[in-house]
């Protein structure tokens, strides 16, 4: 699976210009990353939503989960991504609508998810596209000791 590159610059500017994250794929099993990846977030100023059907209504770090992007009735300008390779088209087709009306500039796809097609669609939408890298890490790397 071919790994893009991406500008150190870009991502930053994503993750500063990023406040609200809907997290599809959230677990609240804390043995799963998902789980810490939000928890991260959290303790870093951002708001993240948590996306799973299976968990809908359940609290997780304070916020209610809820079953699919379409649930999320706030603006947000990221959508992370931990699901399987397989279920990312399903993601991009339930996010292409939301698009204009709740501000998403940037699909995140975590690491080892890689999907050019979704990807070519979701930039088609105006999106921008980060595959195969984590938030957590990113932000660490990239954020933790700016001034």
């Amino acid at each position: 699976m071919p790994r893009e590159t991406y500008d150190d610059e870009d991502i930053v500017r994503i993750l500063t210009g990023t406040r609200t994250i809907a997290m599809v794929g959230a677990s609240t099993d804390p043995s799963r990353h998902s789980h810490r990846v939000m928890e991260y977030m959290l303790s870093n100023g951002y708001r993240v939503i948590p996306v799973n059907p299976a968990a809908a209504g359940q609290l997780l770090h304070g916020e209610t989960v809820v079953a699919g992007l379409a649930d999320i009735d706030v603006p947000f300008e990221l959508v992370d991504v931990f699901r399987r390779q397989d279920a990312i088209p399903g993601v991009v087709d339930e996010l292409l609508p939301l698009v204009e009306s709740r501000g998403v500039r940037t699909l995140w796809l975590q690491l080892d998810l890689y999907d050019e097609e979704s990807a070519a669609r979701a930039r088609a939408a105006g999106l921008e596209v980060v595959m195969d890298r984590c938030l957590k890490i990113e932000f660490g790397r990239l954020l933790t000791h700016r001034n």
